[in-house]
């Protein structure tokens, strides 16, 4: 593997970070949809993208969805749906085009209040677009999968290497740490039903553990006794 800009991670974690963002980017073919859904999260370019996408004509109605959690509170003090939304405006997306969803905390809460949301307003849904982080676009749909299973589903994120998504967040071990936890997440989630099962090739577990073993562990959830 080449990296094609330096950072300040070791080659070793580099790589190893490649294989996990490899693994998580869906790259599926995008798509018209009967609704956008833009799930909260640090990243506001997740915004950003959706509005393109808006504005390419992928669909006509836009749900931001997330609350404040401790991640983004300084980040996003209204929360992440409100900021979202606002940053959707400021690029040229209309109002009565948006719903804010403010209440999930987490990727299955994402997809049930945004189910329930639409049910509310009358939204015939039968196909959606999941708009996130690149690396989130994985467990984003197995988590939909599960969660509204009767709901076709295609991820997007915005056309972005690993390279230059280091660049943008402006901390490579953040990322890594990321990185690490949405893969525990996969592994994590399925056993406990929380997503539908993904294949893990024995490439993507031993990069993941290896980078545990690193020390890239702020972002794992705490097993069940």
């Amino acid at each position: 593997m080449t990296r094609r800009a330096p950072t300040a991670l070791p080659d070793t974690v580099y790589d190893d970070a490649l294989t996990l963002w490899d693994y998580h980017v869906l790259r599926h073919a995008p798509r018209r949809s009967d609704v956008g859904i833009g799930l909260g999260s640090h990243d506001l370019g997740v915004a950003e993208h959706a509005a393109a996408l808006f504005g390419e004509g992928r669909f006509e109605l836009l749900v931001f969805t997330g609350a404040t959690t401790p991640t983004t509170a300084r980040l996003f003090p209204r929360g992440e749906a409100a900021h979202y939304r606002e940053r959707a405006l400021e690029l040229g997306v209309p109002d009565d085009a948006i719903l804010v969803e403010p209440h999930a905390r987490n990727t299955g809460e994402n997809i049930r209040f945004t189910r329930r949301l639409l049910a509310d307003r009358g939204v015939p849904t039968h196909t959606a677009t999941l708009v996130c982080k690149p690396y989130h676009q994985r467990r984003a749909y197995a988590t939909s999968r599960r969660q509204w299973p009767r709901l076709d589903v295609r991820c997007s994120a915005a056309p972005t290497d690993l390279d230059e998504y280091l660049a943008t967040i402006g901390d490579a071990d953040q990322v890594v740490h990321m990185l690490v936890g949405e893969t525990q997440r996969i592994l994590v989630y399925a056993r406990r039903g929380f997503i539908v099962a993904q294949d893990v090739p024995p490439k993507v577990e031993a990069a993941y553990r290896r980078l545990v073993r690193a020390g890239y562990v702020s972002r794992l959830v705490r097993r069940k006794p």
